[in-house]
């Protein structure tokens, strides 16, 4: 039996809550919530984009911040506080190096409306198609995904 060929997704998180993730060495989305987070798989590659600095206010970022392989093969629940327990997935970040998004919005082909060219981030976490995520990769310096 063959492995599932690995997906490609995008994460949208501000830039403060990617920089715990890459020293924590997972992901969570959804505010916590395992929801969408359980259709990963070990082996997925994924890709931050951070629209602001952090979730309240916070400064525009409209950067790729962080990109990774998927490790885990199960979510867990993280006890941040007591009333906050996000399930998280284990994540391998790759080095790589913030990328400007707007330059590669002709390029990547989920982006179907090029004047309106964040609209697909809102989704939070989807996928993407491997060409897109090796676009991305290649404007942070990356080898993931190749």
């Amino acid at each position: 039996m063959t492995a599932p060929e690995p997906r490609y997704w995008i994460d949208t998180v501000s830039l403060d809550h990617v920089e715990t993730a890459v020293r924590g060495g997972f992901t969570q989305s959804d505010h916590g919530a395992n929801t969408r987070l359980r259709n990963m798989a070990a082996g997925d590659h994924m890709v931050f984009y951070s629209p602001r600095t952090s979730l309240q206010g916070g400064t525009p970022v409209q950067q790729f911040t962080a990109l990774g392989v998927v490790t885990g093969t199960e979510s867990y629940q993280a006890v941040v506080s007591d009333d906050f327990r996000p399930w998280r997935l284990d994540v391998e970040y790759e080095e790589s190096t913030p990328a400007d998004a707007k330059p590669l919005v002709p390029l990547l082909s989920f982006v179907t409306d090029k004047q309106h060219w964040g609209m697909p981030f809102r989704r939070g976490l989807f996928t993407i198609p491997a060409a897109d995520f090796a676009v991305i990769a290649d404007a942070m310096g990356a080898r993931v995904g190749r």
